[in-house]
């Protein structure tokens, strides 16, 4: 009887130095990975680092290449949809407020060209910030009516925004989540947890779990991040994203992931004609682990730290017996056509 399986993917901007390209297909086919979400890339290698929705149609192009060389397919487009004030008040943070119109000709447009570039169906992003020193309940109805809108949009062009979970935002918890998909009610709508993200508000294993367990209706897939929990560091109000330096690999820190996983294989099964309908292949587990550090739009691990963090979440699906496919010799020759 085969085991449930998954897709590993990764961030690959994190395994490179440089961002470039050429950094990036490395690494993941020297840790064996098929799948990435491109998110901030150096296409040509002349060192000018750009986010992957604002790269040209000709860098597009050249990069779209390079996937094909290096035997790699995209993911999701790793957008920042979604992380920008849902009101325009001065509220003490350096977060930008952007009209909702135009924010859905300028900076949404820009990454539906990009994901329909590159080949995806999925398109990452977020749940708007509320003001600093507001409860998060208080702004439901208009995050969820903006998401409702980023999801017709993304549906119009065959596309599914994925809802990821972060602190400061106002899906900052699972069940706020679990709230915002009720209220969305769209079939290309889907949450992604990351319980690292949720980790780094304090909470340990049980409540990580209990906010993954909150998610799993609308769950469409995983990243793979954890966080060690800093007894001198406790936070009041907003996470100060940029003081978060105590990112472990998937099987040392405070998340749960062995729970997570054990779970997460019961689950597969019942999740894939879901994903399947939306014209997926499967459920993706991806590594964004922040071992050298995490901020607000990002983080860096190094080629050493990905192959670190790879291992880890290997081990930690063998444990818990769930299948996945790194790159074997038969892939090699296929790929070079032997």
């Amino acid at each position: 009887m085969s085991k449930p399986s998954v897709i590993i993917s990764a961030f690959a901007d994190e395994a490179a130095n440089r961002r470039t390209a050429i950094e990036q297909m490395t690494a993941l086919a020297a840790v064996g990975i098929r799948w990435y979400s491109p998110r901030f890339i150096d296409v040509t290698g002349e060192g000018r680092v750009e986010h992957v929705t604002e790269l040209s149609d000709e860098k597009l192009l050249q990069l779209s290449g390079l996937h094909a060389e290096y035997g790699v397919s995209v993911t999701s487009i790793g957008s920042r949809l979604g992380k920008v004030k849902l009101l325009d008040v001065d509220d003490g943070s350096h977060n930008k407020f952007v009209p909702f119109e135009q924010y859905l000709q300028g900076d949404v447009a820009r990454t539906i060209r990009a994901a329909k570039a590159l080949g995806t169906k999925l398109i990452r992003g977020f749940s708007f910030y509320h003001p600093r020193g507001t409860k998060p309940e208080q702004h439901l109805d208009q995050a969820a009516t903006q998401v409702r809108r980023l999801t017709e949009v993304c549906a119009a062009e065959g596309l599914v925004y994925g809802m990821e979970i972060e602190p400061n935002l106002v899906g900052e918890t699972g069940p706020l989540m679990a709230e915002l998909a009720r209220r969305v009610d769209h079939p290309s709508l889907v949450l992604i947890f990351d319980a690292g993200n949720v980790a780094a508000q304090n909470k340990h294993a049980l409540q990580v779990f209990a906010e993954y367990q909150a998610t799993l209706p609308w769950i469409g897939w995983m990243h793979v991040k954890d966080y060690r929990i800093d007894p001198g560091l406790v936070w009041e109000g907003a996470v100060d994203e940029e003081r978060l330096k105590n990112f472990v690999p998937c099987n040392e820190g405070d998340s749960g992931h062995e729970l997570i996983f054990r779970d997460l294989r019961e689950q597969i099964p019942g999740l894939l004609p879901r994903l399947q309908s939306l014209g997926l292949p499967g459920f993706f587990l991806e590594t964004e682990p922040h071992l050298k550090g995490g901020g607000q739009f990002g983080g860096f691990s190094g080629p050493d730290g990905m192959g670190v963090a790879v291992r880890a979440l290997c081990a930690s699906l063998d444990y818990a017996g769930i299948g996945y496919g790194l790159r074997t010799f038969r892939d090699i020759r296929e790929l070079r056509g032997f």
